[in-house]
């Protein structure tokens, strides 16, 4: 089959103007005294419903067969498409000593929160816009810092916090973010269900614990609300189904299955099924093995590789990794100039874009935490999840000991939460609680053999 690595999306530019005139013009009508009111009320909802047509019909469309064949969603069909690289799906026989795994799980949960933290205040803005903040607020460019200042500080986030709390003076603790309360979900549901969850058990989890989420999440908590399905809930109504919100729920399965990224990607695909289809759960799949090799290897690339073994290899994720993989970019600017070409049209919240823009900031800085997290927020986009999952990477490797003191000593030990019912975690016991799950899975496996 031939692969398809560049989409043709049609010019959606004009959409989105001609609709906020229309409603302009509406609500001009009714300042103005229109005579007549019934005819706006006719004009919305004949708008509403051929909007509502037009989408149903696309909802209603055949996908392309042999593309379909080969991007499967399921899991044993997904394994029967990856590369045969010869490669086992572990690292290691008999994991590093605790205090070592300890260490590194302690880096990857610190750098991740940094990598995050250090996005969420330019969080999808252009390279452009952040370069121009930092020059307006006198901050080095790329941020190898938190933002000293935010824009709007005084507005609330969906989750209840004022933006001001992101600035680096102001964060006695990590402040709330979905990136990390899905690693804490993870945590949870782990100690639960154990390796064994299953795709319900955590439908079931979201529901007791999940107050509110965005896009493909978002659409498949109301759907789960009203009592569809779990494994059908990805389904209905939900555009946004090979969008980067799966991948950012990888940590955990990667971490607690350290050396095994055979297993983090099976135990990323029972969460990603939930929200994610085709590349969207590949994504997931992808980073979850890379944050597991992490664990057992001394350079970001190699556990960049390792984890393509996951991924269908006639995939449009696969193709779109091999190529990040062969680039060079010298700097978050070349990097952003390489995705803008290659992905153009696509949205800036898709998980194939932004896991080039992951890769494209792990290759440039190495093993140097805040090199990582400085390019990789640098690039813009959808980058306090792609800061978040390279600073996961490139912790597990250097481990905590390593990190520089404004990731590792900023946040007091604490990690605020929105998850119902919950009190804020401690940095300290996460990763304690993690490596307790990764005990749990070797004396598993010492237990079969």
């Amino acid at each position: 089959m031939k692969k398809i690595t560049v989409i043709d999306y049609p010019d959606l530019s004009e959409v989105r103007p001609e609709l906020e005139l229309w409603m302009e013009e509406i609500r001009l009508r009714c300042e103005e005294g229109f005579e007549d009111p019934d005819y706006l009320l006719n004009c919305r909802e004949a708008l509403l419903g051929v909007m509502g047509g037009m989408r149903s019909r696309l909802e209603r469309l055949l996908p392309d067969i042999p593309l379909v064949a080969e991007e499967p969603d399921y899991l044993q069909l997904i394994l029967q498409r990856r590369p045969d690289t010869g490669r086992k799906g572990y690292l290691w026989e008999t994991p590093p000593p605790d205090e070592i795994m300890l260490d590194k799980l302690l880096g990857a949960l610190y750098a991740r929160t940094a990598g995050c933290l250090t996005g969420v205040p330019v969080e999808g803005w252009q390279y452009e816009e952040i370069r121009d903040w930092a020059e307006i607020t006198g901050q080095q460019f790329p941020p190898r810092d938190f933002f000293t200042r935010v824009e709007n500080p005084h507005l609330f986030n969906c989750y209840g916090t004022r933006r001001a709390a992101y600035a680096r003076d102001a964060m006695q603790s990590a402040p709330v973010d979905d990136d990390l309360a899905y690693t804490q979900l993870a945590l949870l549901l782990l100690e639960r269900h154990g390796i064994y969850f299953t795709t319900r058990d955590l439908a079931k989890l979201w529901l007791e614990k999940l107050p509110v989420a965005c896009t493909a999440e978002d659409i498949v908590l109301k759907n789960l609300k009203a009592g569809m399905d779990p494994m059908k809930a990805a389904d209905n109504g939900n555009p946004y189904r090979q969008w980067i919100g799966a991948a950012i729920r990888s940590d955990g399965y990667g971490w607690t299955a350290a050396g095994l990224p055979e297993l983090a990607a099976g135990m990323a695909w029972k969460d990603a099924f939930l929200t994610h289809r085709r590349n969207g759960i590949y994504g997931a799949m992808y980073l979850a093995a890379a944050q597991s090799a992490a664990f057992g290897v001394k350079d970001p690339v190699e556990a960049l590789e390792r984890a393509l073994d996951q991924v269908p290899a006639h995939s449009m994720l696969y193709g779109d990794i091999e190529w990040a993989l062969s680039q060079k970019p010298g700097s978050a600017e070349q990097a952003v100039k390489l995705v803008r070409e290659r992905f153009a049209g696509m949205s800036p919240v898709h998980a194939r874009n932004n896991l080039c823009l992951t890769i494209f900031g792990l290759k440039i800085g190495g093993c140097d935490p805040t090199e990582v997290v400085a390019q990789t927020v640098a690039m813009g986009m959808d980058n306090d999840c792609n800061a978040a999952s390279a600073g996961s990477i490139v912790g597990a490797i250097v481990g905590y000991k390593a990190l520089p003191d404004w990731m590792s000593k900023r946040f007091g030990n604490r990690m605020e939460t929105y998850l119902i019912g919950e009190e804020p975690f401690c940095f300290d016991d996460m990763a304690r609680r993690f490596l307790q799950t990764q005990r749990e899975i070797y004396e598993k496996i010492k237990n079969m053999h």
